[in-house]
């Protein structure tokens, strides 16, 4: 697995490296200019004398004796220039490990102011919610490529805060405008169905339409609420989702019976943050799938636990594991047809965008001998969890 270094490391190692590059460099050319400037033994040394040495006093010795006196001066000054150039090398080396040690702390420094704008942003990134888009970097420092980075991040919250809004006062105004004649048809329908002169046919007729409304009014709940869980939580509270499961199972006890379909749990206290209403749909949804895609006489079994914080696990027809993805995409059903009337196709759509609104995450896969098995991971705080969809690893 390759090293991985931050940004403030690596600019770092780079001012560090370079410094030492061009520090080892000075050394050495000042290390040949010096020993350019000292002087060389071998001036001293001449061809061999027949004529008698004379010194600076004037007095005349032997050729031979001079000789010996002209090695013996070159010797100290090869033995000087040698010592010279050692002691050159030596301090000039710790004093190269002492100024590379400084740029690497002045580096490390440099990068860290160098790079606070990025901090700023990436801090401003993990603090945005739906509930507070009106957060900005609001950087201030010179004209440069960073405040420009600063001030189109902020560009890019201000459009987003902007489109937000815009989606809560449609989601607000469709919940009203779409739910109004649903209400009237469902009322009129059934003051048809109530006058003493309807027949059979209109009877059938007004059944039928009234399913048909039910319908239509389940699927825009759920697209409202997917829209809902889209665009984040607005508040969090502790929620007990041990007894959510309980009110769930509960509710689920009648369609489980006309079904022929038994639940079953497993479940110790877990308390999770998020919006209790879309935790409960979150649940509903799950449990209400896994007994309507099932077969008579299967069970569902239900988990409530640390990791994951649920588990839900049915019975019923052999699932490819190539299709589970896809169940996670709105309107997407197996294909049955006894159950295609049952649902809007939201189910396990609206799980993944209320896993995902909680920072969490949701994961499925075939259940050996048939049905599906189902994951939901909920953090107990507001971390984020690394956002799965489809099958599990």
């Amino acid at each position: 697995m390759p090293l991985r270094l931050s940004v403030r490391t690596r600019l770092t190692a780079w001012y560090g490296g370079l410094f030492l590059l061009a520090g080892t460099a000075l050394l050495v050319t000042n290390y040949f200019l010096v020993a350019a400037m000292l002087p060389q033994p071998g001036i001293f040394m001449s061809a061999e004398r027949t004529e008698p040495w004379v010194d600076i006093s004037g007095s005349t010795s032997d050729p031979v004796s001079g000789m010996a006196a002209e090695r013996a001066v070159a010797n100290t000054l090869e033995d000087y220039r040698a010592s010279a150039l050692s002691t050159l090398l030596l301090q000039s080396a710790i004093a190269l490990v002492i100024a590379v040690a400084f740029a690497v702390v002045l580096g490390w420094v440099m990068a860290s102011r160098v790079l606070q704008p990025l901090h700023s942003i990436t801090s401003a990134a993990h603090r945005l919610e739906a509930d507070n888009l009106d957060q900005r970097i609001n950087h201030d420092g010179p004209d440069d490529e960073l405040k420009n980075l600063a001030d189109t991040f902020d560009g890019m919250l201000d459009r987003l805060a902007g489109a937000f809004d815009s989606q809560k006062r449609f989601v607000a105004n469709a919940s009203h405008e779409l739910r109004t004649p649903l209400a009237v048809q469902r009322t009129l329908i059934e003051v048809a169905m109530g006058d003493p002169a309807a027949g059979p046919a209109l009877t059938r007729l007004g059944n039928h339409l009234l399913d048909t409304n039910l319908r239509s009014e389940k699927l825009i709940d759920g697209l409202l609420l997917l829209a809902r869980s889209d665009r984040g939580l607005s508040s969090r509270v502790p929620v007990r989702l041990h007894d959510v499961v309980d009110d769930v199972i509960a509710s689920c006890a009648g369609l489980a019976a006309e079904r022929d379909v038994g639940i079953s749990r497993t479940s110790q206290p877990r308390v999770v943050t998020g919006d209790p209403v879309l935790i409960s749909h979150l649940v509903a949804n799950l449990v209400r799938n896994a007994v309507l895609y099932n077969r008579p006489g299967g069970t569902v079994r239900i988990e409530v636990g640390d990791e994951p914080a649920l588990r839900v696990v049915n019975t019923g027809e052999p699932i490819p594991a190539e299709v589970v993805p896809g169940l996670f995409e709105p309107f997407r059903r197996l294909r049955t047809e006894r159950l295609v009337s049952e649902g809007s196709g939201l189910g396990l759509s609206l799980v993944r965008s209320i896993a995902a609104a909680h920072h969490g995450s949701v994961a499925a896969r075939p259940n050996e001998g048939g049905g599906l098995l189902v994951e939901v991971n909920l953090p107990v705080t507001e971390v984020r969890a690394s956002p799965t969809y489809g099958k599990i690893t």
